[in-house]
C-alpha cells in the first residue's frame, strides 16, 4: 500500500524530491492545517461509512484469528519503505491472506484497526497528535477495493481464479489512489496525473508482493495461525528498510550541508559586492523558473538552482576597482574580469561532490550560443543546457537593473533585446522560456 501521507516516488532522492522528504517527515509529528484536517476526516469519514456499511453483511469471524491477523498487520505497517517523497509498506504480505482468512468483507475495518494500533505508541505519548487518527483511518481505503471484489465473486483458493484475484489488485490500487489525490493535490499542489506518476513505485512494491501474499493465504486458509511464517521475510524487510533510511538519511545531511555551503558562498559575493550578491539571488530565482518550465528533472534543478548562485562567485578574486568601476571596462579591465569564471571553478572544484559539478558550470555560464562567449569557445549544445539558462537569465537580469554607469532597460525593451540574441548569444529554447516565465 502507499501510505496517504504522501505521494511515493522514485527511490533516490534528489533536489525536488530531498525537500519532499524533509517536509513530510517534519509534518508526521505536527498537527495538520484546517485544510489538511477537512481532507483527512472527509476521507476518513467516508471510509468507515463505507467499511461498516460493508462490514455488515460479513459473518463473525473467529476472534482469536481475527485478533491475531490484526496484530500481525499491525507490526508489519510499522516497515516503511522510504520511496522518494513517500513510503511503500509491505502489508501486502499479510492483506492479502486476512482477505483469504478472514470474511473479505470484515477486512477494511480490521486493516484501519491494525493502521492505528501499529501508532497508538506514538499517540499515547503524544507524538502523534490525535488528528492524525482519520488519517489513519483513510489509510485503510485500499482495502476496500479487493474486499468489494472478492464478496461480490467468491472466488475459489486456487491459481484457476487468477483473473479475480488480478481484478481485486487493479480494485486495490484504484481505491489507494482515489483516497490519496485529494491529499496530494491539496497537502502538495500535485495534481491526479503527477499524482498517479509518483504512486507507481508504490503500486510495483505491491503487485510484485502480491503473489506471495497469495501463496501465503492459499497456505494459511485452513490453518490461519501459520502467517506468522511471514514475520522471518518482514523482519528481513524491516532490516532493509532501516538500510535505506540510513542512506536517506546521509543523502539529506549531504544536501543540507552543500545547500548551506552554496548559501555561505552566496553571502560571500554579497559581502564582496552588494549588487552582485543581490543580482546572484535575483538570477537564482529566474534560473529556478526556467528550468521548470523546460521541464528539468531534480538533478539538473538543483545543478541551476547552485549555478545560479553561484556563477560570479570568482568574481571575489577580481579588484575591486574593476568591479566597482562606474563606467566602462577597457580591453586589459575586461580580460581580467572574463578570469572570474575560471577562477570560480577553481574555488568550486576545491569544495569537491556536488558544488565541484557546480564549478564546471560556473566556467561554462558566459559562452554563446554562436561560439562567441568565454573562457573556450564552446558553442550550441556543446554548452551545458544548465550554463545556458543561466546565461540568458544572467544578461536579463543585468539589463532591467540599474547599474552605476546605466539605468535599466524598460521590460519590453529587455524582452526585445532577448528576442534579437536568440540563436546569437542565446540558445533560442531558453530565451523563449524565459520569455514565457518573465511576464
Amino acid at each position: 500500500m502507499a501510505t496517504i501521507e504522501a505521494p511515493a516516488a522514485a527511490p533516490a532522492p534528489h533536489a525536488d524530491e530531498t525537500r519532499l522528504i524533509e517536509e513530510l517527515r517534519s509534518r508526521d509529528g505536527a498537527r495538520m492545517p484546517g485544510r489538511d484536517r477537512l481532507v483527512a476526516w472527509l476521507t476518513g469519514g467516508i471510509f468507515l461509512g463505507s467499511a461498516g456499511g460493508l462490514a455488515a453483511t460479513a459473518a463473525a469471524p473467529r476472534p482469536a484469528i481475527f485478533i491475531l491477523l490484526v496484530l500481525v498487520y499491525a507490526v508489519v505497517s510499522r516497515v516503511n519503505f522510504e520511496v522518494g517523497s513517500g513510503w511503500a509498506i509491505p502489508t501486502q504480505l499479510v492483506l492479502v491472506p486476512m482477505l483469504l482468512i478472514l470474511p473479505p468483507a470484515l477486512v477494511p475495518l480490521a486493516v484501519a484497526g491494525a493502521l492505528v494500533l501499529a501508532r497508538a505508541p506514538e499517540l499515547l505519548r503524544r507524538r502523534l497528535p490525535i488528528d492524525r487518527v482519520p488519517l489513519l483511518l483513510g489509510s485503510a481505503a485500499h482495502a476496500l477495493g479487493p474486499a468489494l471484489v472478492l464478496t461480490a465473486a467468491h472466488p475459489k483458493h486456487a491459481w484457476s481464479a487468477w483473473p479475480i484475484y488480478l481484478g481485486a489488485l487493479a480494485a486495490q490500487f484504484a481505491f489507494d489512489f482515489a483516497a490519496t489525490a485529494p491529499w496530494a493535490l491539496v497537502s502538495y499542489g500535485i495534481g491526479p496525473r503527477g499524482h498517479a506518476k509518483e504512486m507507481r513505485w508504490s503500486f510495483m512494491v505491491d503487485a510484485s508482493l502480491a503473489p506471495i501474499g497469495l501463496m501465503l493465504g492459499f497456505a494459511t486458509s485452513a490453518r490461519p495461525a501459520a502467517v506468522l511464517v511471514a514475520l522471518p521475510l518482514v523482519g528481513l524487510l524491516a532490516y532493509f528498510a532501516r538500510e535505506r533510511q540510513v542512506r536517506i538519511d546521509h543523502a539529506l545531511e549531504l544536501s543540507t550541508a552543500y545547500r548551506g555551503t552554496a548559501l555561505l558562498l552566496g553571502d560571500v559575493i554579497e559581502a564582496d559586492d552588494a549588487y552582485t550578491g543581490s543580482h546572484s539571488r535575483d538570477v537564482v530565482e529566474l534560473t529556478v523558473a526556467v528550468a521548470d518550465r523546460l521541464r528539468l528533472d531534480a538533478g539538473h534543478r538543483r545543478d541551476a538552482e547552485f549555478a545560479a548562485l553561484l556563477h560570479d562567485i570568482g568574481k571575489v578574486r577580481i579588484p575591486a576597482e574593476i568591479i566597482n568601476k562606474p563606467g566602462p571596462l577597457d580591453a586589459a579591465e575586461r580580460a581580467i574580469i572574463n578570469t572570474h569564471t575560471i577562477e570560480g571553478e577553481r574555488m568550486l572544484e576545491q569544495i569537491g561532490g556536488l558544488l565541484g559539478r557546480v564549478g564546471r558550470i560556473v566556467r561554462s555560464c558566459h559562452e554563446r550560443w554562436d561560439g562567441g562567449g568565454y573562457p573556450d569557445g564552446l558553442a550550441g549544445a556543446d554548452i551545458p543546457l544548465v550554463a545556458r539558462i543561466v546565461c540568458c537569465c544572467d544578461a536579463f537580469n543585468a539589463m532591467t537593473t540599474d547599474r552605476p554607469y546605466r539605468k535599466a532597460l524598460p521590460l519590453e525593451d529587455a524582452r526585445a533585446e532577448l528576442l534579437r540574441c536568440s540563436g546569437t548569444q542565446f540558445d533560442p529554447d531558453v530565451a523563449h522560456a524565459l520569455l514565457a516565465v518573465a511576464g
